[in-house]
């Protein structure tokens, strides 16, 4: 924020939301001197309309002297977010839900055979005679690769606790 206010000095207002996580909890909205509602909330509006997260969005106004009203000002803020959402590329990342596994490294090929076909991405690995491999299956795909690693014979595999 402060690179936002160094950057538009004269500016009067620096109104912003943000959403971070998956869960729907952890947020802020800042009307910044405006009347309350009319500017934080309209920004959240419309990151929450395209379920978008882990995001901000700071709207710099500068006062021209026009009293825009409480309507004008919900207006103005919620089109420049829309619009900043519009030309901004938004990057799409999987839901990663992180295992636990162990295993005989004669059995290496197999689990990564599974961990490849099913988008994972491999946290931290020992490979030794006796293996430990920590992985991130994508949750969408949770069910199917579970049940393709619960195919290979001998193999430990426990949810990681957050």
């Amino acid at each position: 924020m402060l690179d936002v206010k160094k950057e538009y000095p004269k500016a009067s207002h620096y109104c912003f939301a943000y959403r971070l996580g998956l869960d729907n909890n952890q947020y802020r909205v800042s009307d910044d001197g405006e009347p309350s509602g009319s500017a934080g909330r309209p920004i959240l509006g419309q990151i929450d309309s395209r379920g978008v997260t882990d995001i901000l969005i700071v709207v710099v106004r500068y006062f021209g002297g026009t009293l825009l009203g409480v309507p004008g000002l919900i207006n103005a803020y919620k089109s420049a977010a829309a619009m900043a959402l519009q030309v901004t590329p938004l990057i799409r990342k999987p839901v990663l839900v992180p295992y636990h596994l162990q295993f005989d490294y004669t059995q290496m090929n197999d689990i990564m055979t599974a961990v490849k076909q099913f988008d994972c991405e491999v946290l931290k690995q020992e490979l030794q005679l006796f293996c430990i491999m920590d992985i991130a299956i994508p949750q969408y795909r949770l069910t199917e690769t579970l049940m393709k690693l619960g195919d290979i014979r001998d193999i430990s595999i426990q949810p990681i606790q957050k």
